[in-house]
């Protein structure tokens, strides 16, 4: 969990110190389900920045302000882990359902330094905890695809979890539409869209959603159990349970660039074979890799997954389709 403070009054920097007019400051706990923010008081002065990190390790913010001076709309929706005008090739993440861009936070340590390393914002969550969420996962990927901006245009590569996949994959085609298709599309732990159909898309309850999060991923029970923590991260994870049921997939054009598909050995969702759909949807090679574990396999085999990511990553700067 990374803890971040931020000051919610105004202020002035002296000698490196933050002087705040107001002493309130909201207190953001941060995982991979998301971002709960709580507010409290405080008589200390800060060092500057006002909104720091109190762990090691935590995604700094300076392409982000960079970003924002630029596109205010674009960042809205793109949390950037690492930037710059070396990374010409740049790894864009989608979350699963219920999390935020944060599940990808550590992703920069185990990837190329000169590739940039970011993650979408969804509505709801993170530093969009007011926003609405969207009504449909199409719409979704059109909000997404248009705050791309001049990214769109770069050497993009695309990588979605479960839901995120999906989420991914409706991205890549709007901007296949648009003459800029990404690199690469890498899928995870989700079947192609032609495959949903017969899917679970009834939950139940709020009880049952949770029971059913709970049992892809055992340590999320934590979160449920804290009735604070439930509040504040629940609504995501109901929202996007039902953006994902709305969602009827079907048949697409085929994408001008490779798919790579991952999955977890162990996964109850889906069988790897599933996965295989995904070469109809391009044109161009579908490469298909089994990691141990279940289906949140990412979290336990990071390293795995991203060595693999390396070298697609690398044959997307050389232009190569094909691993």
């Amino acid at each position: 969990m990374i803890i971040y403070v931020t000051h919610l009054g105004s202020s002035s920097v002296t000698d490196g110190m933050v002087e705040s007019s107001s002493n309130s400051f909201s207190c953001t706990l941060e995982n991979s389900h998301g971002v709960v923010r709580k507010k409290f008081t405080s008589s200390r002065r800060h060092h500057s920045p006002s909104r720091f990190p109190l762990t090691e390790g935590s995604p700094t913010d300076f392409f982000e302000e960079l970003s924002a001076m630029k596109n205010p709309v674009e960042n809205r929706w793109i949390r950037r882990f690492r930037d710059g005008d070396e990374c010409r090739t740049k790894l864009l993440c989608f979350p699963h359902a219920g999390a935020g861009a944060s599940t990808y936070r550590t992703w920069p340590a185990g990837l190329p330094s000169d590739v940039g390393v970011m993650a979408v914002r969804y509505p709801g969550r993170d530093d969009r905890f007011d926003d609405p969420y969207s009504p449909g996962l199409e719409p979704l990927a059109d909000e997404i695809a248009d705050a791309l901006g001049d990214l769109a245009q770069t050497r993009l590569v695309l990588f979605g979890h479960c839901m995120g996949a999906s989420v991914a994959h409706e991205v890549a085609l709007r901007l296949q539409d648009r003459d800029c298709p990404p690199a690469a599309l890498c899928v995870s732990a989700r079947r192609p869209p032609q495959a949903l159909a017969g899917r679970r898309t009834d939950y139940g309850t709020d009880e049952d959603i949770i029971a059913h999060a709970v049992s892809l991923d055992a340590n999320s029970a934590v979160v449920f159990d804290d009735p604070d923590l439930r509040e504040a991260m629940l609504p995501a994870v109901l929202a996007d349970y039902h953006l994902t049921a709305g969602y009827s997939g079907g048949q697409r054009p085929p994408l001008s660039c490779p798919i790579y598909g991952y999955a977890g050995s162990d996964d109850p969702e889906l069988s790897p074979e599933q996965m295989h759909g995904w070469a109809d949807m391009t044109h161009d090679a579908f490469q298909f890799q089994v990691l141990p574990g279940g289906h949140f396999y990412l979290k336990y085999e990071e390293a795995m997954l991203l060595a693999d990511l390396c070298d697609v990553l690398n044959l997307a700067k050389l232009g190569t389709m094909t691993a």
